[in-house]
């Protein structure tokens, strides 16, 4: 499958260069940079640490999406309409990996996803996504005397707090509950904030260092307290999932898709 990768300068996108590189099963289309970066018409495998490869960096993302089947989107919240677009107008498969995005953006992506396949994950880890099923399975079981705490950290660059993980985690332990996490959510505590609200689903976040992401769910019960969590130790395992999920693409409908279905779990 050609594959092309938004935002190949970046982190991600750089891992991202690498992992269709190496995938037996994919083949790097073509990759895009912001408009006016230096990297324009850089090699997309000197620019992922790989040596030349005959790709050279683009700024047009109507041209990446021309010469992919499938584009991997893990760049930023203002890029994403101009990718949606693109994806419509050429009946183009997309993953998307960005986080950070509003509830109108959200919206967007699901619009889309009426015409054109798309995978939408927070996170595209196989580990954080067995994790959400289990963290809703716990919810529906122990019931709400056990009070629902998100404890998360990442490195000191992230821009996003709750981690878009964090949040899904939120959310698959709401559904567990019956409930609408954005009603029941409490994101930050500080002074004096009075006896904790019932059903409440607390979060709190770590920044620091180059934690590549750790995430703690604790069920914490008058006698018992059950903690469901995951540690990344590298983020080629991001890069490795959202391949994956481009692959699995092929032959699907139109639709919204998240890792779950990827790994057969929905």
């Amino acid at each position: 499958m050609r594959v092309g990768i938004a935002g190949a300068r970046g982190r991600m996108g750089r891992l991202l260069v690498r992992a269709v590189v190496e995938h037996p099963e994919a083949v790097l289309a073509a990759g895009s940079v912001r408009a006016g970066s230096a990297a324009v018409g850089a090699d997309l495998g000197t620019l992922a640490g790989l040596g030349p490869i005959g790709l050279a960096a683009t700024d047009d993302p109507a041209a990446l999406f021309a010469a992919a089947e499938v584009v991997i989107d893990f760049t930023q919240p203002e890029a994403l309409g101009r990718h949606l677009d693109e994806a419509i107008a050429q009946r183009k498969r997309l993953v998307i990996g960005t986080t950070g995005l509003t509830p109108d953006q959200e919206r967007a992506i699901a619009e889309a996803a009426r015409t054109v396949p798309i995978v939408f994950a927070a996170n595209f880890s196989m580990g954080v996504t067995l994790l959400a099923a289990l963290v809703r399975r716990a919810a529906a079981t122990l019931g709400p005397e056990f009070d629902i705490e998100i404890l998360e950290m990442h490195h000191r660059q992230k821009i996003d707090a709750p981690s878009g993980t964090a949040l899904a985690l939120g959310r698959a332990a709401a559904a567990g509950r019956g409930i609408v996490l954005e009603e029941n959510m409490e994101a930050a505590r500080h002074g004096h904030t009075g006896r904790r609200r019932d059903g409440a689903i607390g979060f709190a976040v770590l920044r620091g260092g180059q934690v590549v992401g750790e995430h703690t769910v604790l069920f914490a019960g008058a006698s018992e307290h059950l903690v469901l969590g995951h540690r990344s130790f590298d983020r080629r395992v991001y890069a490795d999932g959202a391949v994956r999920a481009a692959l699995w693409l092929a032959g699907k409908p139109p639709g919204l898709y998240g890792m779950e279905d990827v790994l057969g779990l929905a």
